[in-house]
């Protein structure tokens, strides 16, 4: 039972740091001489950074996924800080439904996130905003990366829905 919990603990701890990463890292949508995420634009050539302000078009889509990706961050650490209380006061043979609801919550925050992402990627890399040509990238670590913690936040989820407190 040890072992189990050892890997639930550090399974939900790779979640949290690949949220972490995929919404600060620069990387969601990368070319030969510039990197773009949600928060700011950079060139590799020059090393300047621009940030997405609201002269970008389809900024509220960026802020959309802003928002999305920060509370699936927030629902993760809140949910490991709801496991680690759960498992000093639960009963034993009960289960951990509001871990789990909390980290389903997580899992459809960053599926949001990253399907808006997704969806209007071509309207937000053709802004007039951009001081140089982004519509001819592609997508970054950071994107992959924020699709990755879907699936763990998901599977995370579900395994503190089965799991129950044993001795």
């Amino acid at each position: 039972m040890l072992i189990l919990l050892a890997f639930i603990i550090v399974f939900h701890i790779t979640s949290a740091a690949l949220l972490f990463i995929s919404t600060i890292d620069n990387a969601w949508w990368v070319g030969d001489n510039f990197s773009t995420d949600v928060w700011r634009m950079c060139t590799t050539n020059t090393s300047t950074c621009v940030a997405i302000t609201d002269e970008f078009n389809e900024y509220q889509s960026i802020q959309a996924v802003q928002a999305a990706m920060i509370l699936s961050t927030i629902f993760c650490c809140v949910a490991f800080l709801v496991f680690i209380l759960q498992l000093f006061r639960l009963k034993q043979g009960e289960r951990f439904v509001l871990t789990s609801i909390i980290q389903l919550l997580s899992c459809l925050c960053v599926m949001i996130a990253a399907s808006i992402y997704t969806d209007r990627h071509e309207e937000l890399h053709q802004s007039h905003g951009y001081r140089m040509e982004v519509s001819k990238g592609q997508y970054g670590y950071s994107f992959v990366l924020a699709w990755i913690a879907f699936a763990f936040t998901l599977i995370s989820g579900v395994m503190y829905l089965v799991l129950r407190k044993r001795k």
